[in-house]
Protein backbone atom coordinates (compact mmCIF):
# COMPACT_ATOMS: atom_id res chain seq x y z
CA UNK A 1 0.00 0.00 0.00
CA UNK A 2 2.98 2.33 0.85
CA UNK A 3 4.49 1.61 -2.56
CA UNK A 4 1.13 2.19 -4.03
CA UNK A 5 0.98 5.83 -2.68
CA UNK A 6 4.92 6.54 -3.41
CA UNK A 7 4.17 6.12 -6.95
CA UNK A 8 1.57 7.74 -7.20
CA UNK A 9 2.96 11.01 -5.80
CA UNK A 10 5.82 10.09 -8.31
CA UNK A 11 3.77 10.13 -11.26
CA UNK A 12 1.50 13.58 -10.05
CA UNK A 13 5.53 14.91 -9.56
CA UNK A 14 6.35 14.20 -12.81
CA UNK A 15 3.18 15.56 -14.06
CA UNK A 16 3.85 18.68 -12.28
CA UNK A 17 7.12 18.78 -13.54
CA UNK A 18 6.22 18.69 -17.26
CA UNK A 19 4.06 21.25 -16.91
CA UNK A 20 5.68 23.62 -15.55
CA UNK A 21 8.15 22.49 -18.52
CA UNK A 22 5.85 23.36 -21.29
CA UNK A 23 5.25 26.89 -19.24
CA UNK A 24 8.51 27.73 -19.15
CA UNK A 25 10.24 26.30 -22.68
CA UNK A 26 10.66 28.96 -24.90
CA UNK A 27 8.33 29.10 -27.82
CA UNK A 28 10.20 27.79 -31.13
CA UNK A 29 9.47 29.44 -34.58
CA UNK A 30 6.37 27.96 -36.46
CA UNK A 31 7.54 25.48 -38.75
CA UNK A 32 10.98 25.77 -37.00
CA UNK A 33 10.36 21.81 -37.61
CA UNK A 34 10.54 21.66 -41.22
CA UNK A 35 13.16 24.70 -41.87
CA UNK A 36 15.36 23.67 -44.44
CA UNK A 37 19.13 22.94 -43.51
CA UNK A 38 22.17 24.48 -45.22
CA UNK A 39 25.42 23.50 -46.36
CA UNK A 40 28.01 26.28 -46.08
CA UNK A 41 30.79 26.01 -48.80
CA UNK A 42 33.96 27.11 -48.63
CA UNK A 43 33.72 30.39 -50.51
CA UNK A 44 31.39 31.63 -48.01
CA UNK A 45 33.70 31.21 -45.05
CA UNK A 46 36.45 32.71 -46.80
CA UNK A 47 34.30 35.61 -47.66
CA UNK A 48 33.25 36.57 -43.62
CA UNK A 49 30.09 38.18 -44.63
CA UNK A 50 28.13 35.11 -43.49
CA UNK A 51 29.12 35.56 -39.63
CA UNK A 52 27.05 39.43 -39.96
CA UNK A 53 24.26 37.64 -41.68
CA UNK A 54 24.29 35.18 -39.03
CA UNK A 55 24.41 37.88 -36.34
CA UNK A 56 21.15 39.27 -37.51
CA UNK A 57 18.92 35.84 -37.27
CA UNK A 58 18.27 35.77 -40.42
CA UNK A 59 20.12 31.96 -40.45
CA UNK A 60 17.28 29.51 -39.50
CA UNK A 61 18.02 26.27 -39.41
CA UNK A 62 21.08 23.98 -38.86
CA UNK A 63 24.19 25.45 -40.49
CA UNK A 64 26.08 22.27 -41.46
CA UNK A 65 29.86 22.78 -42.26
CA UNK A 66 31.26 19.21 -43.74
CA UNK A 67 34.47 17.86 -42.72
CA UNK A 68 35.60 18.24 -46.10
CA UNK A 69 35.20 22.21 -46.16
CA UNK A 70 37.58 22.36 -43.21
CA UNK A 71 40.28 19.94 -44.54
CA UNK A 72 40.09 22.06 -48.04
CA UNK A 73 40.86 25.33 -45.96
CA UNK A 74 43.67 23.49 -44.34
CA UNK A 75 44.87 22.72 -47.38
CA UNK A 76 44.34 26.41 -48.66
CA UNK A 77 46.01 27.41 -45.01
CA UNK A 78 49.29 25.82 -45.75
CA UNK A 79 49.64 26.07 -49.18
CA UNK A 80 52.12 28.20 -51.07
CA UNK A 81 50.08 31.13 -52.45
CA UNK A 82 49.98 33.66 -50.24
CA UNK A 83 46.94 35.25 -51.29
CA UNK A 84 44.96 31.61 -50.56
CA UNK A 85 46.53 31.57 -47.46
CA UNK A 86 45.78 34.10 -45.74
CA UNK A 87 41.64 33.59 -47.08
CA UNK A 88 42.06 30.26 -46.11
CA UNK A 89 43.18 31.39 -42.51
CA UNK A 90 40.48 34.05 -42.28
CA UNK A 91 38.08 31.63 -43.42
CA UNK A 92 38.93 29.32 -40.25
CA UNK A 93 38.61 32.17 -38.30
CA UNK A 94 34.70 33.04 -39.66
CA UNK A 95 33.83 29.58 -38.84
CA UNK A 96 34.94 29.68 -35.32
CA UNK A 97 33.01 32.98 -34.39
CA UNK A 98 29.98 31.85 -36.66
CA UNK A 99 30.09 28.08 -34.24
CA UNK A 100 30.15 31.04 -31.12
CA UNK A 101 27.05 33.08 -32.69
CA UNK A 102 24.98 29.92 -33.91
CA UNK A 103 25.83 27.85 -30.51
CA UNK A 104 23.33 24.98 -31.31
CA UNK A 105 22.42 25.83 -34.43
CA UNK A 106 25.94 24.98 -35.82
CA UNK A 107 26.89 21.41 -36.53
CA UNK A 108 29.86 20.07 -38.10
CA UNK A 109 29.51 17.01 -40.45
CA UNK A 110 31.72 13.89 -40.48
CA UNK A 111 31.23 13.38 -44.08
CA UNK A 112 34.71 11.57 -45.04
CA UNK A 113 38.67 12.55 -44.77
CA UNK A 114 39.59 12.09 -48.15
CA UNK A 115 36.71 13.27 -50.68
CA UNK A 116 38.24 12.16 -53.98
CA UNK A 117 35.27 13.72 -56.47
CA UNK A 118 35.98 16.97 -54.83
CA UNK A 119 34.45 19.52 -52.27
CA UNK A 120 32.01 20.52 -54.78
CA UNK A 121 30.52 16.93 -55.61
CA UNK A 122 30.77 16.73 -52.46
CA UNK A 123 28.22 19.00 -51.62
CA UNK A 124 26.03 18.39 -54.24
CA UNK A 125 25.79 14.71 -53.07
CA UNK A 126 24.95 15.78 -49.33
CA UNK A 127 22.30 18.08 -50.32
CA UNK A 128 21.40 15.54 -52.38
CA UNK A 129 20.89 13.35 -49.58
CA UNK A 130 19.96 15.14 -46.87
CA UNK A 131 17.55 17.66 -48.87
CA UNK A 132 19.40 20.66 -47.48
CA UNK A 133 19.88 24.29 -49.34
CA UNK A 134 24.02 25.31 -50.47
CA UNK A 135 25.28 28.65 -49.26
CA UNK A 136 27.48 29.26 -51.84
CA UNK A 137 29.71 32.50 -53.57
CA UNK A 138 31.22 29.61 -56.12
CA UNK A 139 29.86 30.82 -59.43
CA UNK A 140 30.04 27.02 -60.86
CA UNK A 141 28.74 25.50 -58.29
CA UNK A 142 25.78 27.76 -58.38
CA UNK A 143 24.98 27.14 -61.68
CA UNK A 144 25.42 23.04 -61.58
CA UNK A 145 23.34 23.09 -58.25
CA UNK A 146 20.51 25.10 -60.32
CA UNK A 147 20.28 22.65 -63.08
CA UNK A 148 20.14 19.63 -60.56
CA UNK A 149 17.29 21.58 -58.79
CA UNK A 150 19.07 22.05 -55.22
CA UNK A 151 18.46 25.61 -53.79
CA UNK A 152 20.95 28.12 -53.48
CA UNK A 153 21.70 30.49 -51.04
CA UNK A 154 23.96 33.15 -52.36
CA UNK A 155 25.25 36.39 -50.68
CA UNK A 156 25.85 38.55 -53.39
CA UNK A 157 22.36 37.91 -54.50
CA UNK A 158 20.87 38.86 -51.39
CA UNK A 159 23.19 42.34 -50.86
CA UNK A 160 22.53 43.15 -54.28
CA UNK A 161 18.80 43.10 -53.69
CA UNK A 162 19.64 44.94 -50.31
CA UNK A 163 21.96 47.59 -51.80
CA UNK A 164 20.20 51.27 -51.98
CA UNK A 165 18.05 51.96 -55.32
CA UNK A 166 20.72 55.42 -55.89
CA UNK A 167 24.23 55.33 -55.23
CA UNK A 168 26.86 58.72 -54.75
CA UNK A 169 27.08 60.16 -58.06
CA UNK A 170 23.41 59.45 -59.36
CA UNK A 171 21.22 61.88 -60.83
CA UNK A 172 17.17 62.67 -60.35
CA UNK A 173 14.12 64.86 -60.17
CA UNK A 174 13.10 65.50 -56.72
CA UNK A 175 10.11 67.19 -55.37
CA UNK A 176 10.88 68.92 -52.07
CA UNK A 177 8.55 69.19 -49.63
CA UNK A 178 9.52 70.74 -46.32
CA UNK A 179 12.58 72.02 -44.93
CA UNK A 180 15.18 70.64 -43.17
CA UNK A 181 17.26 70.56 -39.98
CA UNK A 182 19.40 73.33 -40.57
CA UNK A 183 18.26 76.60 -42.29
CA UNK A 184 19.41 75.98 -45.68
CA UNK A 185 18.24 72.64 -46.20
CA UNK A 186 14.80 71.43 -48.41
CA UNK A 187 13.57 67.82 -47.38
CA UNK A 188 12.42 65.24 -50.20
CA UNK A 189 11.25 61.75 -50.19
CA UNK A 190 11.84 58.54 -52.61
CA UNK A 191 9.11 56.38 -53.19
CA UNK A 192 10.36 53.62 -51.33
CA UNK A 193 9.88 56.54 -48.26
CA UNK A 194 13.91 57.18 -48.52
CA UNK A 195 14.24 61.05 -46.93
CA UNK A 196 16.68 62.63 -48.75
CA UNK A 197 18.36 66.19 -47.72
CA UNK A 198 18.90 68.56 -50.37
CA UNK A 199 21.98 71.35 -49.48
CA UNK A 200 21.15 74.66 -50.33
CA UNK A 201 17.56 73.84 -51.29
CA UNK A 202 15.30 76.08 -49.23
CA UNK A 203 14.25 78.64 -51.78
CA UNK A 204 13.19 75.78 -54.15
CA UNK A 205 10.71 74.03 -51.48
CA UNK A 206 7.78 73.17 -53.75
CA UNK A 207 8.89 72.78 -56.71
CA UNK A 208 10.64 69.66 -58.48
CA UNK A 209 14.72 69.92 -59.23
CA UNK A 210 17.02 68.37 -60.36
CA UNK A 211 19.40 66.97 -57.45
CA UNK A 212 22.78 64.56 -57.51
CA UNK A 213 23.51 62.13 -54.43
CA UNK A 214 26.60 63.15 -52.70
CA UNK A 215 26.58 60.47 -49.93
CA UNK A 216 24.11 57.96 -48.20
CA UNK A 217 23.52 56.83 -44.69
CA UNK A 218 22.79 53.58 -43.20
CA UNK A 219 21.73 53.33 -39.91
CA UNK A 220 19.05 50.52 -37.42
CA UNK A 221 16.38 53.16 -38.19
CA UNK A 222 16.66 53.16 -42.04
CA UNK A 223 18.79 54.78 -44.57
CA UNK A 224 18.98 58.36 -45.30
CA UNK A 225 20.62 60.49 -48.40
CA UNK A 226 22.11 63.31 -48.92
CA UNK A 227 22.14 65.30 -52.17
CA UNK A 228 23.02 68.60 -53.92
CA UNK A 229 21.35 70.93 -56.47
CA UNK A 230 21.85 70.69 -60.16
CA UNK A 231 21.46 74.03 -61.48
CA UNK A 232 20.51 74.74 -65.12
CA UNK A 233 24.25 75.76 -66.50
CA UNK A 234 23.22 78.78 -69.17
CA UNK A 235 23.90 77.79 -72.81
CA UNK A 236 27.66 79.27 -73.88
CA UNK A 237 27.69 80.96 -77.11
CA UNK A 238 31.23 80.92 -78.94
CA UNK A 239 32.55 83.75 -79.69
CA UNK A 240 32.33 84.48 -83.78
CA UNK A 241 35.59 84.53 -85.11
CA UNK A 242 36.41 85.49 -88.71
CA UNK A 243 37.80 83.55 -91.13
CA UNK A 244 41.32 83.53 -90.98
CA UNK A 245 41.28 81.94 -94.75
CA UNK A 246 40.55 84.72 -97.32
CA UNK A 247 38.56 84.03 -100.78
CA UNK A 248 40.71 84.02 -104.25
CA UNK A 249 39.01 86.90 -105.16
CA UNK A 250 40.12 88.89 -101.84
CA UNK A 251 44.04 87.46 -102.08
CA UNK A 252 43.71 88.91 -105.59
CA UNK A 253 42.81 92.09 -104.86
CA UNK A 254 45.20 92.23 -102.19
CA UNK A 255 48.03 91.38 -104.60
CA UNK A 256 47.13 93.86 -106.98
CA UNK A 257 46.76 96.38 -103.91
CA UNK A 258 50.49 95.41 -103.24
CA UNK A 259 51.95 95.63 -106.65
CA UNK A 260 50.18 99.61 -107.13
CA UNK A 261 51.63 100.35 -103.64
CA UNK A 262 55.01 99.15 -104.36
CA UNK A 263 55.27 100.54 -108.03
CA UNK A 264 54.49 104.00 -106.65
CA UNK A 265 56.73 103.07 -103.57
CA UNK A 266 59.63 103.21 -106.27
CA UNK A 267 59.01 105.85 -108.38
CA UNK A 268 59.11 107.98 -106.24
CA UNK A 269 62.27 106.49 -104.53
CA UNK A 270 63.75 107.00 -108.55
CA UNK A 271 62.41 110.11 -108.49
CA UNK A 272 63.93 111.23 -105.38
CA UNK A 273 67.75 109.49 -106.45
CA UNK A 274 67.50 111.69 -109.80
CA UNK A 275 69.39 115.42 -109.35
CA UNK A 276 66.54 118.55 -110.25
CA UNK A 277 67.58 120.28 -113.24
CA UNK A 278 68.06 124.40 -113.34
CA UNK A 279 65.76 125.73 -115.69
CA UNK A 280 67.74 127.37 -118.56
CA UNK A 281 67.79 130.92 -118.89
CA UNK A 282 65.50 133.08 -121.47
CA UNK A 283 68.46 134.03 -124.44
CA UNK A 284 68.32 137.82 -124.83
CA UNK A 285 69.42 136.93 -128.89
CA UNK A 286 66.68 136.93 -130.97
CA UNK A 287 67.54 134.37 -134.32
CA UNK A 288 67.31 136.26 -137.58
CA UNK A 289 64.68 136.02 -139.97
CA UNK A 290 65.87 134.76 -143.29
CA UNK A 291 64.19 135.74 -145.78
CA UNK A 292 63.48 134.10 -149.06
CA UNK A 293 65.75 137.17 -150.83
CA UNK A 294 68.89 136.27 -148.69
CA UNK A 295 68.37 132.33 -149.36
CA UNK A 296 67.12 131.03 -153.18
CA UNK A 297 64.38 128.79 -152.90
CA UNK A 298 65.44 125.42 -153.91
CA UNK A 299 62.16 124.22 -154.91
CA UNK A 300 62.35 125.17 -159.26
CA UNK A 301 59.36 125.40 -161.67
CA UNK A 302 58.92 122.76 -164.23
CA UNK A 303 59.96 125.15 -166.93
CA UNK A 304 63.30 126.42 -165.03
CA UNK A 305 64.48 122.49 -165.24
CA UNK A 306 63.68 122.30 -168.93
CA UNK A 307 65.28 125.31 -169.70
CA UNK A 308 68.51 124.01 -167.73
CA UNK A 309 68.19 120.67 -169.50
CA UNK A 310 68.00 122.78 -173.22
CA UNK A 311 70.55 125.01 -172.00
CA UNK A 312 73.15 121.94 -171.18
CA UNK A 313 72.29 120.33 -174.15
CA UNK A 314 73.49 123.28 -176.24
CA UNK A 315 76.71 123.25 -174.43
CA UNK A 316 77.64 119.97 -175.54
CA UNK A 317 76.77 119.89 -178.82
Amino acid sequence: MEKTIELIIIIMLLAIMAEIYLLVKPRRHAGSSTQMPILVDTSVLMDGRVVDLAKTGFLLGQIIVPRSVLIELQLLADGADHAKRERARFGMDAMKELKDVLGDSFHLLDDAQRIPEGVDNRLLQLAHDTGAAILTLDYNLNKVAQVEGIQILNINELAKSLRMSYLPGDELELHLTQKGQDSHQAVGYLQDGTMVVVEQAKKHIGQQKRIEIIRSLQTDAGKMMFARLIESAQPVVPPQTTDATPSPKQRATGRRRNSQAQAKSESKSQADQQPQKKPAKASTHTPRRRTSSSRPSRRKTSAQREAELVRLADTQS
